[in-house]
């Protein structure tokens, strides 16, 4: 099944730590992103700060809307989207559902 297809389940309901070998895996559904033991990161490039703040917002709603939320650090014409799951302070499948989603949301 596709990450996109997939909705986060609750952490408070123990979701699993993800094994190296698990995350690698789902890594390979995304591009771009890179993996570190507890954590994956992608910066994403636009023209001005306008598009750069749209982007920011769209993808906010989108962390709402799963309750998985992740570190965004902001610049002018750039943003650094970083997922963990802080409440096993790992990764779990919900860091590779959202961010498929937020590429999804940067490719329209």
């Amino acid at each position: 099944m596709s990450l996109l297809s997939k909705q986060c389940k609750p952490c408070e309901g123990g979701v699993p730590v993800l094994s190296g070998n698990e995350a690698s895996a789902l890594l390979k559904q995304l591009e771009g992103w890179q993996l570190t033991e507890k954590n994956i990161s992608k910066s994403y490039t636009f023209k001005n700060y306008y598009q750069t703040m749209a982007f920011v917002n769209a993808a906010a709603w989108i962390s709402h809307r799963e309750d998985h939320h992740p570190d965004i650090t902001i610049g002018y014409n750039q943003c650094r989207v970083e997922y963990t799951t802080h409440a096993i302070n790992g990764l779990s499948e919900n860091d590779f559902i959202c961010a498929a989603k937020i590429d999804k949301l940067f490719s329209i």
